[in-house]
């Protein structure tokens, strides 16, 4: 005696017995990955801010008349860069040798920056081997940059994964963009000192409020009042 068999119902379990088994091996899968991966990298723990060092530095020649007006207008902007960067000392290195010319020529140097605002105990005089005696006095200062990634070189796979770990690059941009436009790289480091609080200036304004007088300053006659009437 033959059995007839309904093919439409054997298809149909034959495909739930699959359908269960993948979701199964999926819920394993995804249930080993969070339990066995660490947790997915912020961007500024992938990419943290970083100092590299730097040096700005010019050379002067050496001239039997002294420093030169272009020469001096050189000094004075480097004093300048100096006071903003915040570095410990400015260097004067001259050629090492018995040239009197190149060591008066140092010396003026040093004269130089202090007129520009330098004070002479953060100015350091030294030598160093030059090809010739007349070779040029070297001024300048120890700087820090900050380093830049390159997110072009950052390589990521685009394949499908079941993981729960963050790209390769996440983070480099925005630390890129931070680390190109910060003022000040020594802040990266840490905070700057800040300057006393004028106390006498508070005083005084809390003093002011105290006894219901007004506490800003007072405006100037020429805007006290004034409304632009420009639009009428």
């Amino acid at each position: 005696m033959r059995t007839l068999v309904n093919r439409s119902s054997v298809n149909r379990s034959t495909a739930s017995v699959a359908l269960a088994a993948a979701l199964a091996l999926g819920l394993a899968g995804c249930a080993s990955t969070m339990a066995g991966d660490p947790a997915p990298l912020t961007p500024l723990s992938r990419y943290t801010l970083q100092v590299e060092p730097g040096l700005d530095r010019i050379a002067l020649a050496v001239h039997d008349t002294g420093l030169s007006g272009p020469q001096h207008a050189a000094v004075q902007d480097l004093a300048a860069r100096f006071g903003a960067a915040g570095a410990a000392y400015v260097r004067i290195e001259a050629p090492a040798g018995e040239d009197p010319v190149a060591a008066a020529h140092a010396y003026a140097v040093g004269a130089a920056l202090e007129r520009a605002g330098v004070p002479a105990e953060r100015i350091r005089m030294a030598g160093y081997a030059g090809p010739d005696p007349r070779a040029p006095v070297l001024v300048g200062f120890e700087t820090l940059r900050a380093r830049v990634p390159n997110c072009s070189l950052q390589t990521r796979s685009m394949n499908l994964t079941l993981s729960n770990q963050s790209s390769a690059n996440l983070g480099c941009a925005v630390n890129a963009n931070m680390a190109a436009q910060i003022a000040n790289p020594r802040d990266i480091l840490g905070a700057q000192p800040m300057t006393p609080a004028d106390s006498g200036r508070a005083a005084v304004v809390f003093d002011a409020y105290r006894r219901g007088q007004p506490s800003s300053t007072a405006q100037e006659p020429l805007v006290n009042g004034q409304i632009a009437r420009a639009v009428e």
